[in-house]
């Protein structure tokens, strides 16, 4: 995608206005970076100066050192899905922010899907709100406890987008719930994740 958009890196990303096209991509260059010196590699942190192409470069030469590291860890399996989770995340960022459409299918939707609905989960329980049920195509979860007390369904992008703090409270009400989804917005902000106020997504 950025070789089919090499004028875009100083385009900001709409969900992460702080950040333009090249700082996403060095986002991602340095949490490799971070999991290879954790586990005792080299660090190699991502020059303030090297253009989008050159922190791509780097993130592809660090990715696969970060996976074997994570795969020969016993108790890598966690930190691995959440970075899928981020790295699939700030894919789908990139896409909106250069107007390409989002994937119909991807080795990462299930993966990412999972640790979302954990955290949602999980904030459920700290606002004290039963659980609820998310159903897409093909697939379920129960996020928080059951028995469940509302139901939220909808396209996996949709959902992913809502799960992942990119879509407006109003954006998450109108989608199709079983139950009023007014108790249930507030949960939607937990650990980096904050719905923003406005849309900033279709």
């Amino acid at each position: 995608m950025l070789a089919d958009h090499a004028g875009a890196a100083e385009r900001v990303v709409p969900a992460c206005p702080q950040w333009t096209v090249r700082e996403l991509v060095a986002h991602l260059a340095e949490i490799c970076d971070r999991v290879i010196t954790r586990f005792g590699g080299e660090a190699c942190p991502v020059p303030e100066t090297a253009s989008a192409a050159e922190v791509l470069k780097l993130w592809l030469e660090r990715g696969p050192e970060a996976d074997a590291l994570l795969a020969a860890d016993g108790e890598g399996k966690g930190r691995g899905d959440i970075l899928v989770m981020d790295a699939f995340t700030h894919e789908l960022d990139l896409r909106y922010a250069l107007g390409a459409p989002p994937p119909g299918a991807h080795a990462a939707w299930l993966r990412g899907f999972e640790v979302l609905v954990r955290g949602l989960g999980a904030s459920l329980g700290r606002h004290g709100l039963p659980g609820m049920r998310i159903e897409t195509e093909g697939a379920t979860w129960i996020a928080g406890t059951e028995p469940v007390a509302a139901v939220l369904s909808g396209a996996p992008v949709d959902l992913y987008r809502s799960l992942a703090g990119r879509r407006s409270p109003a954006q998450i009400a109108a989608m199709d719930w079983l139950g009023d989804p007014e108790p249930w917005l507030r949960a939607f902000t937990w650990g980096p994740f904050a719905p923003p106020e406005e849309e900033i997504e279709r």
